[in-house]
C-alpha cells in the first residue's frame, strides 16, 4: 500500500515540550485566537488580522498578537532547533489580554482562527501530541501497564505473581509441576488482560513489549477489539528510560497516522461515485454552510494557493459545525490534493 503521510518524526525533546505547553492550553477554555504562520510570513499574517472583520474583544487581542509577531521576527522562540513555524494563541482573562508563544521545527499548516478555545489540532494530527497510548511491559510473573497522554503517564498499574523457574526433586512429577506452572501464568495474563481493558478507555494504541515469550503469550489473552489496537513494540523492557519510550510511542503515533490517512484516502476514493465527494472549493464552502461536510482533508501547504484566503474561512467554518478536519503531510497526497485546490471533502448526504 502507498504511504500518504511520511513526515520525519519529531525528536523526543521537542516532543516532550510541545506536550507540556498544550497541557497549559488544555486550560484555557474561553474564545480565542489562533494564529500559525511559517516563520518569515510574519507580515503577511500582520496584514491578514488587519484585513480580517472581528469583534472588538477580538480586534483587541489581534492587536496584542500583531506586535508579538513584530517581536518573533526579531527574537524566533523555537522547542526544536529552529522554528520553521510560530504558533501564537490569545484570548482574554479577567479584562486582560493574555498570550501563549510556541514555534516547532516542523511545518504546520496556516491557521488563523477564532474558536471557543485555543485550536491545536495541527499539533494532534503531525506532531501526535496528547493521544493516548497504552504502554503494556510484560513477561510471565511481571506486567506493567502505562497510561500515556502525551508524554505524561495519567495511570499506572502494576502486577505480579511468585513463580518458581525450576521443578525440585521429590514432590509432584516434572509434568505436573509444568502443567500447574503453566495455569498459573495463564491466569496471570488473564488478570493482566482484565486490567489493561478496564484502562484502555479512549486509548488510540495498546504497545505491548518485554523480554522473552511473554508478550505474545499475553496478546492471546487480549479480546478483538484491544488486538485491533496492539502493536507489538522491539526494545521495551522494564529497565526502558522514558527518553526510549516517548521515542517509541512518537514512532508508533507516526505508523498510526500512515494508516488513518491511507484509509482516508481511500474512503474518500470509493465514495466518490456515490457522489458523497466534493472536490472544488466553491461547491464545499457551500456544502460546509450546509452543514453537509463530514471530513475536511486540506493540504498542510494550501497557503501557497491563491485560494488561501478562502481556505481559512473554511477552516473557521468547518470548526464551528461538526465537521472533522484532517491535515495531510505526503509529498503525494499533498500534490493530489493541488489538483483540486488543496481540500477535499467527505459528505454527509448528497448535495444539488
Amino acid at each position: 500500500m502507498t504511504s500518504y503521510d511520511e513526515l520525519s518524526e519529531i525528536s523526543s525533546s521537542e516532543w516532550l515540550s510541545l506536550n507540556q505547553f498544550l497541557q497549559e492550553l488544555k486550560k484555557i477554555n474561553t474564545p480565542c485566537i489562533s494564529v500559525y504562520y511559517p516563520y518569515g510570513k510574519g507580515q503577511d499574517t500582520i496584514q491578514l488580522l488587519q484585513e480580517t472583520n472581528r469583534s472588538e474583544s477580538f480586534k483587541k487581542i489581534e492587536s496584542k498578537i500583531e506586535k508579538k509577531i513584530l517581536e518573533l521576527k526579531k527574537n524566533p522562540v523555537s522547542a526544536g532547533k529552529i522554528a520553521k513555524t510560530l504558533c501564537i494563541f490569545g484570548w482574554i482573562k479577567n479584562k486582560k489580554i493574555e498570550i501563549k508563544v510556541i514555534g516547532t521545527s516542523q511545518k504546520l499548516p496556516y491557521i488563523y482562527m477564532e474558536n471557543k478555545k485555543p485550536y491545536v489540532k495541527p499539533f494532534s494530527d503531525i506532531l501526535k501530541t496528547n493521544h493516548n497510548v497504552l504502554l503494556v511491559t510484560v513477561d510471565q510473573k511481571t506486567a506493567k501497564i502505562q497510561k500515556f497522554q502525551g508524554s505524561q503517564i495519567i495511570q499506572e498499574s502494576k502486577l505480579k505473581i511468585d513463580l518458581q523457574g525450576r521443578h525440585k526433586k521429590g514432590g509432584q512429577s516434572q509434568g505436573r509441576f509444568l502443567r500447574a506452572r503453566q495455569t498459573k501464568i495463564h491466569v496471570f495474563f488473564k488478570n493482566v488482560a482484565n486490567k489493561v481493558r478496564l484502562m484502555d478507555v479512549d486509548s488510540e494504541l495498546i504497545l505491548l513489549g518485554g523480554n522473552g515469550n511473554g508478550k505474545t503469550e499475553f496478546y492471546d489473552e487480549l479480546n478483538s477489539e484491544l488486538t485491533s489496537k496492539c502493536r507489538f513494540v522491539e526494545g521495551l523492557s522494564f529497565t526502558t528510560s522514558i527518553n526510549n519510550i516517548h521515542e517509541i510511542i512518537i514512532h508508533h503515533l507516526y505508523e498510526y497516522r500512515k494508516k488513518h490517512m491511507e484509509e482516508l484516502i481511500q474512503k474518500y476514493e470509493n465514495l466518490v461515485k456515490d457522489g458523497l465527494t466534493a472536490k472544488r472549493n466553491n461547491v464545499i464552502y457551500r456544502a460546509l454552510k450546509m452543514s453537509a461536510v463530514e471530513t475536511l482533508i486540506v493540504s498542510t501547504n494550501y497557503h501557497t494557493n491563491s485560494q488561501f484566503k478562502n481556505i481559512l474561512q473554511m477552516l473557521e467554518l468547518a470548526k464551528k459545525t461538526s465537521c472533522k478536519i484532517e491535515f495531510a503531510t505526503s509529498s503525494k497526497i499533498i500534490k493530489k490534493l493541488e489538483i483540486d485546490d488543496s481540500v477535499l471533502a467527505i459528505l454527509r448526504y448528497k448535495i444539488k
